[in-house]
């Protein structure tokens, strides 16, 4: 059934088809002339006999010659002849007359007796009963020729058994059956030999092509030949070369724009004219778990966020981008939206997702600072010009109120002086200007000394200090003066927010790569809302906690910088109510 299907059995069964029916008419038409043909030469070699009986018999001194020769001629040639003169004169080619026509046949046969009554020629086939016992007929071919002998008109008629004829027939036929049943046979090894020659290439380039669709580009047809198959041939290797060279620039492409995608810091997602998701990266991801998350979706499939479905809407109905700010977890993101056009139809759009949230949180810290700086500034501004007045208004009667207004104007100044000093060391260092006097500082002295520092301030406040320093802690390369100042916030942090009884702890060990210096105690503490933000300027989580000596809130900003600029590391871990830990990391120093 397959064979049918084929290049191979259409082009085989079409030339059989034209091959046969070719041979059918050729071959009809053959047997046709052929039966024609030997017909016409039974009766010309007839003829031809029969004239030259007559010619010997119209000599009246060859009777006995005309008829041996009858006679020569029957035992030939397969013929009989009859002579006839008359009624009672007629000779037979054979002495035996059973088997032969009987004489009176020529007399009561009204075409035979025209052959002596009108002295024609006469040609005639028939069905005649021959001198047989048993009355057999038998189909012959009789030939009649008019003979004038000694003034006498007589005939020889010449005739013969058509199966002879008809045997030559089906001999001729029979040859030409053969000769059209090996013509068929040699056409059909002949036509499957070429079209398989044909088809050959054509079932290469088949598997070919199946290879090409399956995406193995390297396949090649061998070009064998200059025809139309060979170019053809040619022009698929063209075609693959070509379909390979696509592909690789497509891919270098996509890898290209998916690499682009995906290293952009802002989300990017494409939306199709359904306003289904179809591309999106890792930033854009991140933001619609988020979202899925905040919604309380637990598909794990993504789901597009109502805000970009109804900026979706929008887009597609104005024709114009549009942007929206949405805040998800805690982080505001702005979603710029913009159409995509096929031709002149929009066919979906495209959307940018920026983090904002840092942005809005420098934006609040700037607005913060100003805010901070004025309120630290106004309170000592005031007290100044209050003090000032009094003085100036003889408020203070005597010297000693003098004094002490004036001392209390004095002790402002320093604290403005302060504020304004640690202002401009934190701008140095955050821009980068921060000067480092590195030294290799014997780190179990230094702590030692910082501990005993803060012993008279420990006893005023009835908090316990305690230092817990490794005895073998490697020394350090830094400068010590910012360390001091780095550990001094630290530890007056911890005195001010631990109450009477407490106690803090400094903590020095020796770590890979380092040293690490805890300072503990067991204060207040900080909620875990404030953790993220202490190390900011101004930032302070209770100001009730200063217990009276009010700190400028720029002391844990200034030691995040000096650790950094140590290329150390500073982190906080507290619990409310139970403590806080400041741990700094500075490293050894080593090349």
């Amino acid at each position: 059934m397959m064979l049918w299907r084929s290049v191979v059995g259409k082009l085989w069964a079409t030339i059989l088809l034209l091959v046969s029916v070719v041979l059918l008419v050729l071959t009809v038409l053959l047997l046709q002339y052929f039966e024609r043909f030997h017909s016409e030469q039974a009766e010309e070699q007839l003829l031809n006999h029969a004239s030259l009986i007559a010619s010997l018999l119209e000599d009246e001194h060859t009777d006995e010659a005309a008829i041996a020769m009858s006679r020569k001629i029957a035992e030939t040639y397969s013929t009989r002849a009859v002579i006839v003169m008359d009624e009672e004169e007629y000779w037979y080619s054979s002495d035996n007359t059973r088997g032969e026509l009987p004489v009176d046949l020529f007399y009561e046969d009204p075409r035979l007796s025209q052959v002596m009554e009108n002295q024609e020629v006469v040609v005639q086939r028939g069905d005649y009963e021959l001198n047989l016992r048993n009355g057999d007929h038998q189909e012959l071919l009789i030939v009649g020729l008019p003979v004038n002998h000694s003034a006498q008109t007589g005939a020889v008629y010449m005739y013969m058994p058509l199966d002879i004829v008809n045997e030559a027939s089906v001999q001729t036929k029979q040859i030409i059956l053969l000769s059209a049943a090996v013509a068929i046979i040699l056409t059909t090894v002949f036509a499957f030999f070429l079209t398989t020659r044909i088809t050959a290439p054509l079932r290469k380039m088949r598997r070919a092509s199946l290879e090409v669709a399956k995406g193995n580009f390297n396949t090649k047809i061998p070009i064998r030949s200059n025809d139309e198959i060979g170019l053809l041939s040619m022009a698929f290797n063209r075609m693959a070369r070509a379909l390979n060279t696509n592909l690789d620039m497509l891919n270098r492409e996509k890898e290209q724009l998916s690499r682009i995608l995906s290293s952009m810091a802002d989300g990017v997602i494409t939306l199709d004219r359904r306003g289904e998701m179809s591309i999106m990266n890792p930033p854009a991801e991140a933001f619609v778990k988020a979202w899925t998350y905040e919604n309380n979706h637990e598909s794990e499939i993504f789901v597009l966020p109502e805000e970009i479905k109804h900026l979706f809407k929008q887009v597609t109905e104005k024709g114009q981008e549009q942007m929206v700010e949405v805040d998800v977890q805690g982080r505001s993101w702005v979603i710029l939206m913009t159409p995509l056009y096929d031709q002149e139809n929009i066919r979906g759009a495209v959307a940018v997702l920026r983090d904002m949230t840092d942005e809005r949180t420098h934006d609040k810290l700037r607005k913060d600072f100003i805010a901070n700086v004025s309120h630290e500034l106004r309170t000592p501004i005031s007290m100044l010009q209050g003090y000032s007045e009094a003085i100036i208004d003889d408020v203070a009667g005597s010297e000693e109120e003098k004094k002490e207004l004036a001392q209390i104007i004095y002790d402002e100044s320093l604290r403005m002086g302060r504020l304004v000093n640690e202002l401009l060391d934190l701008a140095r260092m955050e821009a980068g200007h921060i000067s480092l006097n590195l030294e290799r500082v014997n780190t179990r002295e230094f702590s030692e000394r910082v501990v005993r520092k803060f012993s008279g301030i420990a006893k005023e406040h009835d908090v316990l200090i305690v230092e817990d320093i490794e005895a073998t802690v490697n020394s350090l390369l830094m400068d010590p003066d910012r360390i001091e100042q780095v550990l001094t916030n630290l530890i007056d942090n911890a005195i001010r927010h631990t109450p009477e009884n407490g106690q803090v702890t400094l903590c020095v060990t020796n770590v890979e790569g380092g040293v690490k210096m805890d300072v503990i105690d067991t204060g207040s503490g900080i909620p875990e809302e404030d953790l993220p933000f202490v190390f900011e300027r101004f930032y302070k989580a209770d100001k009730a906690r200063t217990r009276g000596r009010s700190g400028t809130g720029l002391g844990l900003a200034i030691v995040k910088n000096i650790v950094h600029a140590h290329k150390g590391r500073v982190s906080v871990h507290s619990k409310l109510k139970e403590g806080t830990t400041f741990t700094v990391f500075l490293p050894d120093g080593k090349e």
